[in-house]
């Protein structure tokens, strides 16, 4: 047999047809055709590899075969986008997986940072400009100036109301507010009635709470520290008439009451239930809305600790009362803000009212 021979084209072709029942590369089974290049399943260079004893320096995209990385990990990320809710599925009871624990708790309190920084650099232009300590202390001491300074809780709609975009498959403003349980959407007149009743009556129930423990954490706290409290008023904020008690009263359930309820239990408590269960939603929501509204007590007299301690104690567990009770209305009212809204701006205005009339501050 010469050289001629062993070259012979037509049994190249034949070795190159027989030789291999297998990929060499991921083991599939190579189909009996003619001209088989590339492995049907790999994408691997067969022919390459025969003729030049190694793997081809680059991968050979798979003519056989059109799939590639680039679509398999796009739909890997599908399955892990959070469910699309429906119109009709957005009053209804039935619990939806939303947000994670870490998102529920992050996003009121970045919130909430996000804000006071604000306020911050209000304050510093104010500043600023006046060169005056003495004036700004004035004008932060006005109700009306009070009033005004409210309106950057707005921010703790803004918020959440742009983070629940993709949750909805109809991404709405109005389907925002229906998610976190701010509509009427399912009531008529007499089930609305219904909830601001609720609303105005349990507001009344939480002043007589609040008040009850108040009394009762003082009774206990100069028992332990064998001190005698006296409470100071701070007259300077509230109301110096009636047209600013009205201003303050009408800021307290639309912007206060609304604006913290979306954030805290349209939001917050929301997820923490689907995560963590009812009961841990409501403790842990009420403490982190407590601790929000008295952070500030903490520095008050950095010379004095115990100053501090008790300062903390007699405003928190008010806070954390009326707290646990806003939570409650709202797993009983099947997660719709209404009556919550209501108890919380009624109870707040119902505290600046007794303080106006009961301090007569006119």
């Amino acid at each position: 047999m010469n050289n001629k021979e062993l070259h012979n084209p037509e049994e190249d072709q034949h070795i190159f047809e027989s030789d291999w029942l297998f990929c060499p590369i991921c083991g599939n089974k190579l189909p009996n055709v003619q001209n088989l290049k590339f492995c049907i399943k790999c994408g691997v260079n067969l022919k390459y590899i025969k003729e030049n004893k190694k793997l081809p320096s680059t991968t050979t995209l798979n003519p056989y075969k059109t799939t590639s990385q680039y679509p398999l990990i796009q739909r890997s990320l599908e399955v892990f986008q959070p469910p699309k809710i429906t119109d009709e599925q957005l009053t209804d009871p039935k619990k939806h997986k939303l947000w994670s624990s870490l998102t529920s708790i992050g996003l009121p309190l970045g919130a909430f940072l996000f804000m006071n920084f604000i306020l911050g650099g209000f304050f510093a232009l104010l500043t600023f400009a006046s060169f005056d300590l003495n004036t700004i202390f004035e004008l932060t001491s006005n109700p009306y100036f009070t009033s005004l300074i409210s309106l950057f809780e707005l921010i703790f709609i803004l918020f959440p109301i742009l983070y629940i975009r993709k949750y909805l498959q109809n991404p709405t403003i109005k389907n925002r507010f229906i998610l976190l349980g701010f509509t009427s959407r399912g009531f008529d007149r007499k089930k609305l009635l219904k909830e601001i009743l609720i609303g105005l009556s349990l507001a009344f129930v939480g002043v007589l709470m609040v008040a009850l423990i108040s009394l009762f954490t003082e009774e206990i706290i100069e028992y332990l520290f064998s001190i005698e409290i006296i409470q100071d008023i701070p007259t300077g904020f509230l109301p110096m008439d009636i047209s600013s008690l009205i201003v303050l009263s009408l800021i307290m359930i639309l912007i206060i009451g609304t604006s913290e309820e979306i954030l805290f239990r349209g939001f917050m408590q929301k997820g923490l239930e689907r995560s963590l269960g009812s009961k841990m939603g409501i403790l842990l929501t009420a403490f982190l809305f407590s601790m929000i509204h008295v952070i500030g007590i903490l520095f008050i007299d950095l010379n004095s600790p115990l100053v501090i301690l008790i300062s903390f104690l007699l405003s928190f567990f008010p806070y954390f009362s009326i707290s646990i009770l806003l939570g409650l209305i709202y797993h009983w009212r099947k997660e719709n803000l209404i009556a919550v809204v209501i108890t919380h701006g009624v109870y707040d205005t119902l505290t600046i009212v007794l303080a106006f009339f009961l301090y007569g501050i006119f």
